[in-house]
């Protein structure tokens, strides 16, 4: 799945545009490497959004097309 839908379905980031252009900004960086839009997430991965204040860092559980705002945070687990 590409990483501005991965944000998106697990509700990291509210709307794809906005994950989209925080990727080409720079924002964004898997594995501490930043990575564009277009990126494949894989089960594992750790992403690092620096978006506001204080940097987020979660590390990837499951990969899925759908999820219910209710299953959503399942698909992830905050690091530090």
């Amino acid at each position: 799945m590409r990483l501005d839908k991965y944000l998106k379905v697990t509700r990291l980031i509210k709307r794809r545009t906005v994950a989209n252009e925080a990727c080409d900004a720079g924002r964004i960086s898997v594995n501490d490497k930043v990575q564009r839009a277009s990126y494949d997430v894989k089960d594992g991965d750790i992403i690092e959004i620096n978006l506001g204040q204080k940097p987020l860092k979660v590390k990837v559980l499951k990969v899925t097309e759908y999820t219910t705002k209710e299953t959503a945070a399942e698909l992830y687990e905050v690091v530090e």
